[in-house]
């Protein structure tokens, strides 16, 4: 179905309105969403995505409609996916709180932007070239795959070689002066680190577009659907941000669910590349009779696997065990750094949340507790957060 121009502009012109709306309502100034701020902002932007899914149902058709829906599905499965190599990169920059909004807002911005770019040149080859559906395929498997290894912990590597080479040619300072991208120190204007945590991020948006768009197609190759699944799936990403905070860590089976579904898609890509084939070492450049798999039940496996993913992380007690410590562990890590924000209330609400925590885990057996890494370092650090708040209590009696 081809789109009319008038339809692709007001959709431009509507998410352009969204992002402004974002920016100066929202993150102009700089604050600590609340847990209510969170849920209906995020609802709000699901319900935008969903009623435009509707009307693509009722204007476009149902194969239209499904497709959109089973694209919009996967791109918000991944972006929530991106959310944990988001709170690495802010937490290894130790962006306050406060600012963490305008971060967020700039990665969106630029991971829609990428992928924009991306989604055009996909397009681009598609018309041209039939057999990129292979190369499309093999990417998605062989990403897969690499969601199925041991998860490396530790710190970010390559924000750290950000930090080293920006520091080595460009003038730079640790400390944060608000949400500001330079300020003057000793007399010269030199960068912050918002700016470099911004530079990580949308390094890393790039790299997201190499698996999320060729998953989509996957799915669709109608570019106007390709685009707006996409789009929409960014939009709200900001406030999900803070409504998960803590159950990020809780969604241990996430990256088992999304090797999966990007396997399915990898799949389904390949059986399409045989039946279009044109290359001549392939069944002699003739296409291949092969099944093809239906929207229909592309759809059907993505909300399945996504359901049993969410379910079986959630009764996990292993899971539930791991979220506990790791989430004790980054409570007492941001307690123990003075410099993380300049609000003080911020800092209490900190502590109180590790305190909740350490309670939460002596509910659990003991088994569960001990296999989590890294489990003496963090024991001296809650220790270490314990010691400090009595020195400031005893400072303030």
């Amino acid at each position: 179905m081809t789109v009319p121009l008038w339809i692709w502009l007001t959709t431009i012109v509507a998410i352009l309105g969204l992002l402004a709306f974002d920016y100066f309502f929202h993150i102009r100034k700089a604050h600590v969403p609340t847990l209510k701020e969170a849920t209906f902002w995020s609802a709000l932007y699901v319900g935008i995505a969903v009623a435009f899914g509707i009307l693509v149902l009722i204007f476009g058709g149902g194969q239209m409609g499904g497709e959109y829906f089973a694209g919009y599905i996967t791109e918000k499965a991944l972006s929530v996916d991106n959310l944990f190599v988001f709170l690495v990169i802010m937490a290894s920059f130790r962006v306050p709180r406060e600012d963490q909004q305008k971060v967020l807002l700039f990665g969106i911005v630029f991971a829609l932007i990428a992928r924009t770019v991306f989604i055009f040149i996909g397009a681009a080859l598609i018309n041209t070239y039939a057999w990129v559906f292979y190369l499309f395929g093999l990417i998605l498997l062989l990403t897969a795959g690499n969601l199925l290894r041991p998860e490396k912990h530790g710190d970010d590597e390559a924000n750290n070689f950000i930090i080293r080479l920006a520091k080595r040619f460009l003038p730079t300072t640790d400390h944060y002066d608000g949400d500001k991208l330079f300020t003057v120190e000793n007399g010269k204007r030199v960068l912050t680190p918002m700016l470099l945590v911004m530079v990580a991020i949308g390094g890393t948006d790039i790299l997201f577009a190499l698996d999320s768009i060729p998953a989509i197609y996957g799915l669709t190759q109608n570019v106007y659907i390709v685009f707006t699944a996409t789009a929409f799936s960014l939009m709200g990403l900001r406030q999900l941000y803070f409504l998960l905070d803590g159950l990020l860590d809780r969604l241990i089976y996430l990256s088992y669910g999304l090797a999966t579904i990007l396997g399915f898609i990898g799949i389904k890509l390949i059986l399409h590349a045989l039946h279009e084939n044109n290359l001549p070492f392939i069944n002699n450049g003739e296409p291949v009779e092969v099944i093809e798999i239906t929207t229909g039940l592309s759809l059907a496996v993505i909300i399945g696997v996504l359901i049993v993913t969410v379910i079986a992380s959630l009764v996990s007690k292993a899971g539930k065990a791991q979220t506990a410590i790791n989430n004790a562990r980054r409570h007492a890590e941001a307690y123990l750094d003075l410099g993380y924000t300049a609000d003080l209330g911020e800092r209490e609400r900190i502590y109180t949340r590790l305190v909740e925590e350490e309670r939460n885990i002596l509910t659990m057996e003991q088994k569960y507790r001990e296999k989590a890494k890294d489990i003496d370092a963090i024991r001296e650090k809650v220790a270490l957060a314990h010691a400090r708040h009595e020195e400031i209590t005893a400072g303030q009696a």
